[in-house]
C-alpha cells in the first residue's frame, strides 16, 4: 500500500475511540471489524459467515465508505448512518415544508450521509405569495439556506457534506438554476444536475419551441393568462391548485423559447464549469424495477443511484484488478472467482439494510420496504490494462457488459435464496390495484386475474427484469414466483477515496485510469485549501514490482485524456446494459476540444439510451478537480488580487504561505472561489 493509500485508510476508515487511540490497529483489523458487524445480523452460523464475509473482503469485495468507517463502530460513534447517501422528501412549496426539510436534511448531513433534493417543485423567482401579498425570492434564494446548512454541519463534523440539487428543463427558472454556481462561493456544497425529457431532446432535435410552466395556484389562476394542462411532474397540493375533469394539472406559461437556445446555455455552462449534470429522467423511470410504486426525481450526490422520496443508496464495489492472474504476462480474468465474491458479497449488503442508522424513521421504513442496494465494481480501467485490453474498444465493452451481466445474474440468484430464507422485500408482497398499473403489466406480457396484483409480479415485468427473463428464464421464473430479497441489486459509484486506499489506487469505478503519476488534491481536517500528493496508478505498481522500478511504463496503457470522449460513453453503455439503478461516469473533455464537437457528446449519449452523462473539461479560469496532472499545474497561471488592490501571478505549483497554511497557488485559488477564505 503506497503511502498516500495507507494516509486514506487511516483518515477515513481507521476506527479511533474518543481519546484518538486506534481501535483498528492495521487495515485487517478494520476487515475484521466490518465482517463481524455484518455477520452478527445472521441468525446462524455467525462466526462461519463472519469468516466468509472477511476471505470475501480480503478477495475484493469493497462496501461503501460509511460501511467501512462505521461498521462495528456503534460504541464510538452511535449516531453515524452505514449509507452513503440519500434523497431527500418532496420539498413542498411552502415556507413551513422548506424550512421543515431542511431540518431533516441537517440531521441526515450530521449522521454522515450526502443527500439529494428536487428544487423544481418550487414557485419561480416572483411568482405570488397567497396571503401575505409578497413575491418568492425563487428556489435558488431557498437552495442557498440548505447549502449553508451543510457548510455548517459539515463544519461541526470534520467531514465535507455532498449534496445533489435536481431541476426539471420546464421550470421558469431553469436558466438561472444552470448559471447559479458562477459567483465564488455560491452553493458550493452542492452538485447541480437537470432532470432532461424525451420532449425537451425531441423539441431541441426539431429546432421547436419550448415552454417554462409552473402549476398554478388557484389564487393566481386567470383565465386570460396562457396555460397547458398536464399531469405534474410531482405530487401536488390538490385544494391548492387547479385541475380539469381529468385530473390534469393546469401549468401556466411563463416564458416561450426556442429549445435549442436554451440547450446552448445548457452546453456552454458544461463546456465552461462541468455543470449542470445530464439526468434523462424520462430513461430512468422507464427503466426503474419499481416503475409501479415510483416516481424518481432526484439522485445521490454524485447521480449512481436515481432515489424516490427518502430513498438510501446502500453500496458497494468488487475490485476488479483482485481478479487478473499473470498480469502484463499471460493475463486472464478470473471469472469463476468473481462469481463467488458476488454471491457473498450480495448477502454482505444486505444485511447492512438492518443495521442502517439512517436517522429519520421514513428513510427507514423505505429503505426496509424495498431493501435497495448497489453493488458495482472499481479498477476497471486498471484491470484492462493489466489485461491488455484498450479500454473503448470492442474487447473492452464485451469485457465490461461481461462483468455487468455476472453481476446482475449471481446477485439476483442469491436474492433468490435469501427470499426464500428471509423473506422477500416487503414491497413484493404488498398488493396493488391501480387500473392503469394492471393495464401496463398486461402490455408488458403478465397475466392477472381480479382487481389486485402483488408488487412481485409488478416488479417482475419491470422493462429490466424483462432483459433478465431473456438471459435466465428459469431464474426469472424463481422470482416472479417467489419475489427477491430486495428491488435494485447494482449501481456503479466513483469510489474515490476507496480506490485510492483499499484498492491502492486502482481505477476509480468504470473510469480509466486518469494517469499513472500524478497529483491528487485530498481533502483535510483543519486544512481550509486541499493538500496536494503524489500517487501511482495500480497498474503501475504491480507493473514495477514484476519488472523492475526503472522500467518504462507501456505507452499503449490507457489514461483518461488518451480516450475519445465516444469511448468514454460506449463503455458506460455496455455497462449500463445490465446495471438496475446508474453509473456515475466522468466523461473528459481536452481543454481545446471544440464547442459543436462537444454538444455531440451529449447528443451521442443520449441516442446511445444513458440515463445520465457528465463530462469534465479542465478550465484552470474555473477550477482544477481532485486529479491534476503535473504539466497542467505547471502551465497555468493563477493571478490574485491582494488586499491594496494590485496583482500578483503565480505558476499553478508554485508554494504559497497564507493564512498559516502552506498549499499550491492552484488550491488556493479553488478555495478562495469556493468560498472557504475571504479576500487577500
Amino acid at each position: 500500500m503506497q503511502p498516500v493509500s495507507k494516509y486514506i485508510w487511516g483518515d477515513k476508515y481507521q476506527l479511533k475511540d474518543d481519546a484518538g487511540n486506534f481501535v483498528d490497529k492495521n487495515v485487517d483489523d478494520t476487515l475484521r471489524r466490518v465482517a463481524k458487524a455484518l455477520a452478527s445480523q445472521e441468525s446462524i452460523e455467525q462466526e462461519e459467515w463472519e469468516d466468509k464475509f472477511y476471505q470475501a473482503l480480503l478477495d475484493g469485495a469493497v462496501p461503501a465508505g460509511r460501511i467501512m468507517s462505521n461498521a462495528g463502530a456503534t460504541k464510538y460513534k452511535p449516531a453515524t448512518s452505514l449509507i452513503n447517501c440519500t434523497v431527500s422528501r418532496t420539498v413542498r412549496d411552502s415556507l413551513e415544508q422548506i424550512l421543515d426539510t431542511n431540518k431533516k436534511a441537517g440531521m441526515t448531513l450530521k449522521a454522515g450521509c450526502g443527500i439529494g433534493y428536487e428544487f423544481s417543485t418550487l414557485r419561480p423567482s416572483g411568482a405570488t405569495v397567497g396571503g401575505v401579498g409578497a413575491q418568492t425570492s425563487g428556489p435558488l434564494s431557498f437552495m442557498d439556506i440548505y447549502d449553508k446548512t451543510c457548510f455548517t454541519v459539515r463544519s461541526a463534523g470534520g467531514r465535507r457534506g455532498a449534496q445533489m440539487a435536481t431541476f426539471d428543463i420546464s421550470h421558469p427558472d431553469v436558466v438561472a438554476f444552470i448559471k447559479a454556481k458562477r459567483q465564488d462561493g455560491t452553493l458550493r456544497q452542492f452538485n447541480l444536475s437537470l432532470l432532461i425529457t424525451k420532449d425537451f431532446m425531441d423539441t431541441v432535435i426539431a429546432n421547436g419551441e419550448w415552454n417554462l410552466v409552473f402549476p398554478v395556484h388557484k389564487h393566481d389562476y386567470n383565465e386570460n393568462n396562457a396555460y397547458v394542462w398536464k399531469e405534474p411532474n410531482y405530487p401536488v397540493d390538490e385544494s391548492t391548485t387547479v385541475t380539469n375533469d381529468r385530473g390534469l394539472v393546469a401549468h401556466r406559461i411563463y416564458e416561450t423559447l426556442p429549445a435549442r437556445d436554451i440547450w446552448d446555455i445548457v452546453m456552454e455552462s458544461t463546456y465552461d464549469y462541468a455543470e449542470p449534470g445530464f439526468i434523462l429522467i424520462d430513461k430512468v423511470n422507464e427503466m426503474n424495477n419499481n416503475w409501479f410504486c415510483e416516481n424518481v426525481r432526484a439522485t445521490n450526490p454524485c447521480g449512481e443511484q436515481p432515489l424516490p422520496p427518502d430513498g438510501s443508496c446502500l453500496l458497494g464495489s468488487i475490485n476488479l484488478t483482485k481478479f487478473v492472474r499473470d498480469p502484463f504476462k499471460r493475463a486472464k480474468f478470473d471469472w469463476e472467482g468473481f462469481e463467488k465474491v458476488i454471491a457473498i458479497f450480495t448477502r454482505m449488503l444486505d444485511n447492512v439494510v438492518e443495521i442502517n442508522g439512517l436517522p429519520l424513521k421514513e428513510q427507514r421504513a423505505e429503505i426496509s420496504r424495498k431493501r435497495r442496494h448497489g453493488m458495482g465494481f472499481m479498477g476497471l480501467g486498471s484491470a484492462m490494462n493489466m489485461l491488455g485490453i484498450n479500454y473503448g474498444s470492442n474487447e473492452s465493452l464485451r469485457f465490461t457488459t461481461r462483468v455487468a451481466k455476472i453481476i446482475a445474474l449471481a446477485g439476483f440468484r442469491v436474492g433468490h435464496e435469501l427470499a426464500l430464507e428471509k423473506g422477500p422485500a416487503p414491497v413484493m408482497l404488498e398488493e396493488f390495484a391501480d387500473p392503469s398499473i394492471i393495464a401496463e403489466y398486461r402490455k408488458r406480457g403478465g397475466d392477472q386475474e381480479g382487481d389486485t396484483i402483488l408488487g412481485k409480479e409488478l416488479w417482475a415485468f419491470s422493462n429490466y427484469m424483462l432483459k433478465v427473463k431473456k438471459a435466465d428464464g428459469p431464474l426469472w421464473e424463481l422470482l416472479r414466483k417467489d419475489g427477491c430479497r430486495f428491488t435494485h441489486h447494482s449501481s456503479v459509484a466513483p469510489t474515490g477515496t476507496i480506490a485510492l486506499s483499499l484498492g491502492n489506487n486502482c481505477s476509480n469505478g468504470i473510469e480509466p485510469s486518469f494517469a499513472h503519476h500524478y497529483t491528487r488534491n485530498l481533502i483535510v481536517e483543519g486544512k481550509n485549501t486541499k493538500e496536494s500528493v503524489d500517487v501511482w496508478s495500480y497498474e503501475s505498481l504491480v507493473y514495477r514490482d514484476i519488472f523492475g522500478a526503472d522500467v518504462e511504463l507501456p505507452s499503449e496503457w490507457d489514461t483518461s485524456d488518451n480516450l475519445t470522449p465516444k469511448e468514454h460513453i460506449d463503455v458506460q453503455a455496455a455497462a449500463q446494459v445490465w446495471i438496475d439503478s446508474s453509473i456515475s461516469k466522468t466523461v473528459n473533455i481536452p481543454t481545446d476540444f471544440p464547442f459543436d464537437e462537444f454538444k455531440e457528446v451529449y447528443t451521442y449519449a443520449y441516442n446511445k439510451g444513458l440515463k445520465g452523462v457528465t463530462t469534465f473539461r479542465f478550465n484552470p479560469e474555473v477550477f482544477q478537480g481532485v486529479l491534476v496532472k503535473k504539466d497542467d499545474l505547471a502551465n497555468t497561471e493563477y493571478t490574485f488580487t491582494m488586499d491594496d488592490g494590485s496583482d500578483q501571478t503565480f505558476k499553478g505549483d508554485d508554494m504559497i504561505t497564507y493564512e498559516g497554511q502552506e498549499t499550491t497557488a492552484a488550491n488556493l485559488f479553488d478555495a478562495l472561489k469556493e468560498g472557504y477564505y475571504g479576500k487577500l
